[in-house]
């Protein structure tokens, strides 16, 4: 679990980061997760875009891909959103 403070500092770092993945009206299946797993470990902020031909919100889908991956929320705004997992083998983000 990131601290308030900690969640400030990563909202800073995710204004600069791309979107790397949609989700659309497939929304979240295993291949999705195991991308989010693959791309959390190896960059550990990552950002989403949601598609208006998704049936699920912003919101939703982060819920479950956090509770798929074990990762923290971030950022919701729009259809916009930002997950952070801490890697295992090397951390690029130091949060203190």
């Amino acid at each position: 679990m990131i601290t308030t403070k900690q969640r400030a500092y990563l909202r800073g770092l995710a204004n600069r980061v791309p979107a790397l993945y949609q989700i659309g009206k497939d929304g979240i299946n295993e291949n999705v997760i195991k991308q989010t797993l693959d791309a959390l470990e190896a960059r550990e902020l990552i950002k989403f875009h949601v598609l208006d031909s998704a049936f699920m919100t912003a919101r939703e889908a982060a819920g479950e891909l956090t509770e798929a991956t074990g990762s923290d929320v971030v950022q919701v705004i729009g259809n916009k959103f930002v997950l952070y997992k801490e890697s295992k083998d090397h951390k690029q983000i130091v949060l203190e």
